[in-house]
């Protein structure tokens, strides 16, 4: 071979190569650009039930899109808290935050109705199907979510009162201090107890200084948060509830590819209903577990008796509807929908 040829043949190997691994950096670029990174961030400890349902979340996006995305959770305040999740996620620090509305009641005053009423006796699958059918029906705009995409909706049960003495009447409750999320301050000042804010992360401590004699919440914190340690009783009354809202930042969401728009559109409901059907199970998990290894009791109202806190609430019910209708939002409509999907989903 010619010394020409074999330069001409080194030539052509070379650009081959080139080409080859040109070809190779673009498909890599291809692939990772296709890959998708979200953070999920949440105010409260992971063994939570809004934590279980975020990692849940995750899984199943991951799942469903052939790991496409992964999401990253943030549990425990570790990227952004209750006080500032919103702005948080607006801000971009977090692609998507879940927390409590009513950390935010200026923010939400209709969509808090659904949590801070009083008296409806409902579970936490049912209320969480009720709640994200509202969100969907009514406009974002009267409910304070006109800025995010909603991911997913889904409430507590209904908050019962946990105490260290018996409480079977008005009476009992007179002068305890109880802690209370800030929409139950009304109701626990109306039913004569003396209503005590503090962080759920403040509360354990609290019950066992004594600072508080019991509290108002949902029944899985007994084994969840360990508060069965510090208190023996809980009334069957129940008192107000809490929605959660996970938002994402709508500039992230408007960047998605579409068949991820689809599958996270897909799971918003299932979320809803896996949230509340895995709280109530575990509610349950959490009674027996309180009452085998704490004694706890469940301390029943009677019928008398349960008028008289109905009368005193119902009052304060009203009173809120009044001031969200006040403000020109939808108070009596979204409350007179919620009972009916509620009805219709039990």
């Amino acid at each position: 071979m010619t010394s020409q040829k074999k330069l001409r043949l080194d030539t052509t190997r070379r650009l081959t190569r080139l080409s080859a691994v040109c070809a190779g950096v673009l498909l890599s670029t291809s692939v990772l650009a296709d890959n998708i990174n979200l953070s999920y961030a949440f105010f409260a400890p992971s063994q939570t039930f809004p934590a279980v349902q975020m990692e849940h979340w995750a899984k199943e996006l991951n799942e469903r899109t052939d790991g496409q995305v992964n999401v990253n959770t943030f549990p425990g305040g570790t990227l952004l808290t209750a006080a500032n999740m919103f702005d948080g996620v607006l801000n971009g620090v977090a692609d998507i935050g879940l927390s409590a509305t009513s950390y935010e009641p200026g923010r939400f005053p209709l969509l808090n109705l659904a949590g801070n009423l009083t008296g409806i006796d409902v579970n936490s699958q049912t209320a969480s199907q009720a709640v994200y059918e509202l969100i969907k029906e009514f406009p974002a705009e009267t409910l304070g979510l006109e800025d995010f995409k909603v991911i997913t909706a889904f409430t507590s049960e209904p908050g019962y009162l946990h105490t260290q003495e018996a409480v079977t009447s008005l009476e009992d409750l007179e002068g305890q201090e109880i802690r209370v999320p800030g929409d139950s301050t009304a109701v626990v000042q109306a039913l004569g107890g003396v209503p005590v804010g503090l962080t759920q992360s403040e509360t354990g401590e609290a019950l066992q200084a004594g600072i508080v004699n019991g509290y108002v919440g949902s029944r899985e914190t007994l084994m969840d948060l360990q508060y069965a340690r510090n208190v023996s009783y809980i009334t069957d009354y129940p008192l107000t509830n809490v929605v959660f809202v996970a938002v994402m930042n709508q500039q992230r969401w408007d960047a998605l590819p579409e068949n991820v728009q689809q599958e996270i559109d897909a799971l918003g409901a299932e979320m809803a209903s896996y949230a509340g059907k895995y709280l109530d199970e575990h509610i349950q998990e959490s009674l027996t577990w309180a009452a085998e290894n704490h004694d706890l009791e469940q301390l029943t109202l009677s019928e008398e008796e349960a008028e008289r806190w109905s009368t005193l609430l119902e009052p304060i019910n009203e009173q809120r509807l009044e001031e969200v209708a006040a403000q020109g939002l939808p108070a009596f409509e979204l409350r007179d929908r919620f009972i009916e999907l509620i009805e219709q989903n039990q």
